[in-house]
């Protein structure tokens, strides 16, 4: 006898949103079902995965992680070229990390003329991220969204602290949007109501629950993924419906299993191949439980998570 998988059916949709513009443009959500369960229903656009890059070099990531990027990191226009000409990146995220009051402190008008530079030199989506400075994003990311007029950019983080002026700014710019809360599945509704009653378009938004690396909270966060696409899907809230983000790399490449050399833990294993494995496994984790698009490092690590997504399409 033949078997037959049991088949779930779901009220609610994710919406899809397209980044970017011309051919290269792309679109990840709008599937109607649990990840990777289109045998359920539709899910027309696979996962995307943007390489991240910085405005300054990336002097505090480990070495493991530098390397790949050694000949290029020193200029954000030469390594967006390099993600996109070479490892074929999809998208790329700009983070801002200079204009943080604590680093070099770079005015929004250098920021700016980053951003302008960068979105010269490539053809792929850019999303564009602050600094993680609240106060210091609202001036930022309001130039910046101003400098990428029209280029349908992803412009974050909206955080409950500044999201009235950076949605604003987003919307006036013909922008996408991420709305950060603190990995709560409250506060993540919460936040995506109060910038859609500005009028900002709820399918425009994409939401990031925040994220943790694997051994440092994933559980919960998995938790609080699935129960954001659970209320999408079969709750049809559509507060809920926005697709969502991992912001993998700055939480897995922080942590003491991707730092500690070698030399210390010898029985750890390689640090390199730790370090690619932490990250993939992470970003794996997050896809399963709804997150898609995630904001990834190591081009190996990419490269596994991409292989995945291919063999769970």
């Amino acid at each position: 006898m033949a078997f037959t998988p049991t088949k779930e059916t779901y009220s609610g949709k994710v919406y899809p949103v397209t980044i970017g513009t011309g051919d290269k443009a792309v679109t990840f959500g709008g599937e109607n079902v649990l990840p990777f369960n289109s045998f359920e229903g539709a899910a027309p656009n696979a996962p995307v995965i943007a390489y991240e890059i910085q405005d300054v070099p990336p002097t505090d990531w480990p070495e493991n992680v530098q390397k790949p990027f050694a000949a290029v990191s020193d200029d954000p226009v030469k390594w967006a070229k390099y993600c996109q000409d070479e490892l074929k990146a999809k998208a790329i995220a700009l983070r801002l990390v200079g204009t943080h009051p604590d680093r070099e402190n770079r005015t929004p008008e250098e920021a700016s003329k980053t951003v302008k530079d960068v979105l010269a030199a490539i053809n792929i989506p850019l999303i564009i991220l602050g600094s993680n400075h609240a106060e210091k994003d609202s001036q930022v990311l309001i130039a910046v969204a101003e400098a990428a007029k029209d280029k349908n950019c992803i412009i974050g983080k909206a955080q409950e602290a500044n999201y009235k002026t950076i949605a604003a700014a987003a919307m006036a710019n013909n922008h996408k949007l991420i709305a950060m809360s603190e990995l709560d599945i409250n506060l993540s509704k919460q936040l995506n109501i109060l910038i859609t009653q500005m009028g900002f378009e709820k399918e425009r938004l994409i939401t990031d629950p925040m994220c943790s690396a694997l051994g440092y909270g994933l559980e919960y966060t998995y938790s609080v993924m699935e129960r954001i696409r659970l209320a999408a899907l079969t709750q049809n809230d559509m507060t809920m419906q926005p697709p969502m983000l991992g912001d993998v790399g700055m939480y897995v490449w922080k942590i003491k299993e991707t730092q500690a050399p070698e030399s210390d833990l010898p029985h750890w294993g390689p640090a390199e191949e730790r370090g690619i494995a932490w990250e993939a496994v992470t970003a794996t984790a997050l896809l399963i439980a709804g997150a898609e698009l995630l904001i990834m490092r190591h081009p190996k690590a990419v490269e596994a998570v991409e292989k995945t997504i291919e063999e769970l399409i």
